[in-house]
């Protein structure tokens, strides 16, 4: 299957038959480099994680997308030995079907190894609203719809924030910033948040949410990345 081939649902095509890319905002759903490596590094190295993680640790997540992270938040709770289980919070306006999910997942082996119980539970998940998914040592919870509706209405508060909506260049609306401030008004005292990106209109948004806020080396061809903490 070629590069460019279009997905059996509306908004997805394929890069090179393995990587889904968004033909809403034109971007791909993870790093075309490594995007499970760059999901250790940008989101749980830069949320100092897995030495955070503690039963009833509650990550939140701007962009659920194949569910990467919060399999890779998996592989690594389930590596501490520790007792008890995270919550894991993420807000999706255009969810993706298990197929295309399934699908993607293939093209990390570790992640996929995994991923059964989570993709069993996807695909009979109500289509609107919340769907829930238990797995051994998770909650999680995927809200579907507009974070510009659904995060002000959430009652939850974090621990740590994975941001990984489509990039701001294309996906404006998700890192506006009202949404930052929710973000900073949905963060425990103490918290953090990580990114991918490093535009400065996303680091100040986020400074005025009351977080200080570091940029940092970022993965693969990505120079820097951005991390904080709530103050």
């Amino acid at each position: 299957m070629g590069s460019g081939e279009q997905g059996a649902d509306a908004g997805v095509a394929w890069k090179d038959g393995v990587i889904p890319v968004s033909t809403r905002f034109d971007d791909p759903y993870f790093s075309l480099a490594d995007g499970l490596a760059e999901t250790r590094h940008v989101f749980l190295a830069g949320n100092g994680l897995p030495d955070r993680l503690a039963d009833g640790f509650h990550v939140a997540e701007l962009g659920f997308g194949t569910g990467l992270n919060l399999l890779a938040l998996l592989i690594a709770w389930t590596q501490t030995g520790r007792r008890g289980g995270l919550r894991y919070t993420s807000f999706e306006a255009y969810p993706l079907p298990a197929t295309d999910i399934a699908r993607a997942l293939r093209h990390f082996p570790e992640a996929h190894a995994v991923a059964g119980p989570f993709l069993s539970q996807w695909d009979n998940a109500p289509a609107g609203g919340v769907k829930r998914i238990a797995l051994a040592g998770i909650e999680a919870q995927v809200i579907l719809g507009d974070a510009r509706d659904t995060l002000p209405a959430w009652q939850g508060r974090a621990d740590a924030w994975f941001l990984d909506g489509f990039s701001p260049a294309k996906n404006p609306e998700l890192w506006s910033p009202e949404i930052m401030a929710e973000v900073g008004r949905h963060t425990a005292a103490g918290g953090s948040f990580a990114t991918y990106t490093a535009a400065g209109h996303v680091r100040r948004s986020l400074e005025a949410a009351g977080f200080a806020v570091t940029r940092q080396a970022g993965h693969g061809r990505k120079r820097h990345m951005t991390t904080g903490t709530k103050v």
